[in-house]
């Protein structure tokens, strides 16, 4: 998860700094505290602020690309043969979809990328 310093993130949402430290005493906007009683923002406040929910988040992610020369057409095949493999990997977790959810352990292994030992 990103932190922000109050000047970035005043930046990030086109703000001053004496703003989101208003914010925070009304309740509007409240800043995270570090032990040293510093305040930082992170990127989910950025998305909760602007309105965006994304858990419920049903948009699809698309690839454009293109090149200028037929002669540069084999460096499409790279990227679709990359796309490909990935693709496949996941594809390939469906089968051990129920056996993943009912082991907790290769669930996490997956989440954090580890390999299993």
């Amino acid at each position: 998860m990103t932190n922000y310093k109050p000047k970035d993130f005043a930046e990030l949402l086109g703000v001053s700094v004496k703003t989101l430290q208003r914010w925070d005493r009304e309740g509007t906007l409240k800043a995270n505290r570090t032990p040293t009683d510093r305040r930082y923002y992170t990127y989910n406040q950025y998305l909760q602020f602007k309105g965006i929910d994304t858990e419920n988040d049903i948009r699809q992610i698309v690839i454009y690309a293109r090149v200028s020369t037929r002669d540069q057409k084999d460096d499409l095949q790279d990227i679709v043969s990359i796309l490909h493999v990935f693709s496949c990997r996941l594809y390939g977790l469906r089968k051990y979809k129920k056996q993943i959810e009912r082991d907790e352990e290769i669930a996490k292994e997956l989440q954090d990328g580890n390999q299993p030992n």
